[in-house]
């Protein structure tokens, strides 16, 4: 009786588990579509001014403008790390972490021994890991996420921007995992600064732009909306790969809830059927033994 019992109780809090997991697919499928509707709008715009900024590089003479593509020696480096605030979104957080931590211990492995790495954290759960690997990291920003809008990006990014104007950073990169479907996200990181020309793109090279009133007039404002715009990118890309990471795990975690309910009501079907069968013979045995008298 006490293992029909105990079979019950699991049984009851599977069931209870299962209805959790279920409203969190619905929560995150219904956030999930008003995010990828962002990112979707977002991408092309975003992808079209990355594409002429970084051909704009040999045509950018001003001293005004030039120091957006200053390759110059790197000694301060700042990593962006876009995570979410939230857990139970399967390897969506780790991985964020791992490619920070792969930078740190390869590519700015002396910079990171010298100091000179800072981390920002966008979200907290990054950070979170980051801290338990032994690593210092800027939780200034980590609630950007929360009721995120194009106003507060832009600010954050003005900031970046102006740090690398007055050289307390020599290049700025970002990482976060790139919205692709519900199923899968792809984990990226690109330096927003310096600006860089993209490879394979030697058709656009040749592209001559006519500005009017004046190259440095538009150019003044066209490249700061271009970083800005590439950063709050990043941020739509991570919070609908969130949510996309967040309903397929919950999705999972449903359908394993539903394998553990048949295996534990197979199991409680046992044990009953056992407890009858038992309680029969005792009964036959009884009977048995007051004819034998």
């Amino acid at each position: 009786m006490s293992n029909q019992k105990e079979i019950r109780a699991r049984i009851s809090s599977t069931i209870s588990t299962q209805q959790i997991t279920k409203a969190m697919k619905l929560v995150s499928a219904t956030k999930l579509r008003r995010a990828s509707d962002a990112i979707v709008r977002m991408r092309p715009y975003a992808l079209k001014l990355k594409g002429i900024m970084s051909n704009l590089q040999e045509s950018v003479e001003d001293d005004r403008l030039s120091f957006y593509f200053d390759q110059r020696e790197c000694q301060n480096v700042c990593l962006v790390v876009i995570s979410s605030d939230r857990g139970l979104c399967g390897a969506f957080n780790a991985n964020v972490a791992k490619r920070t931590r792969q930078l740190l211990e390869n590519d700015y492995k002396e910079l990171a021994k010298q100091g000179n790495v800072e981390i920002i954290c966008v979200g907290k759960k990054a950070g979170e890991m980051l801290k338990r690997s032994g690593y210092s990291v800027n939780t200034q920003y980590q609630n950007l996420l929360v009721d995120l809008d194009s106003n507060k990006a832009f600010a954050f990014t003005e900031l970046l921007i102006e740090r690398f104007k007055s050289g307390s950073i020599d290049k700025l990169e970002i990482i976060f995992n790139q919205f692709k479907n519900a199923a899968t996200q792809i984990l990226t990181n690109e330096a927003l600064l310096p600006i860089v020309p993209q490879q394979g793109t030697s058709n656009h090279t040749q592209t001559e732009y006519l500005f009017e009133p004046s190259k440095v007039t538009i150019l003044e404002d066209l490249i700061p909306r271009s970083l800005k715009t590439q950063l709050y990118r990043a941020l739509l890309d991570s919070l609908a790969s969130e949510h996309g990471a967040r309903m397929v795990a919950m999705d999972k975690a449903t359908d394993n809830a539903g394998e553990l309910l048949k295996a534990l009501r197979l199991a409680y079907n046992q044990a009953r059927q056992a407890a009858i069968t038992r309680e029969i013979s005792e009964i036959v045995g009884g009977v048995a033994a007051l004819e034998g008298k």
